[in-house]
């Protein structure tokens, strides 16, 4: 199967590869060169694939999707960094993907404020115009 992997910003791999293993919503989950096509929405998390030569190797990314496609498996997420050490890569999960949970949270209470504020003036401004 041939595996890519991209962000928003690069394409972080584009290799051949025999197995791919990734968490999406409703778990983990294995995809194999005769499998179906199939599509998923993946969580962050890491995501493994077998190469050709029996070598595993990982890639921790976001939120994203997964589409197989006869024998194309794509995988586009918001973030994505791969590597040798499996350790490294649950650590980089946990912190940075965590920290992009953070700021999305703030992103949406700053937002939740700028539309409860357009609320309150909209209603003070028709409680004046009211006879």
């Amino acid at each position: 199967m041939n595996l890519t992997l991209n962000t928003p910003n690069e394409i972080v791999l584009n290799l051949t590869v025999n197995k791919v293993v990734a968490e999406g919503t409703h778990g983990s989950f294995c995809l194999l060169p005769r499998h179906v096509d199939f599509l998923a929405a993946l969580v962050p998390g890491l995501l493994s694939w077998v190469d050709e030569t029996g070598k595993e190797s990982f890639a921790a990314v976001g939120n994203g999707i997964l589409v197989k496609r006869a024998n194309d498996v794509y995988v586009s997420a918001e973030a994505a960094s791969h590597g040798t050490e499996l350790e490294e890569l649950r650590r980089l999960v946990r912190e940075e993907f965590s920290q992009m949970d953070e700021q999305q949270r703030a992103a949406h209470t700053a937002v939740a404020r700028l539309e409860a504020d357009f609320l309150r003036r909209t209603m003070a401004l028709t409680e004046d115009h009211v006879v």
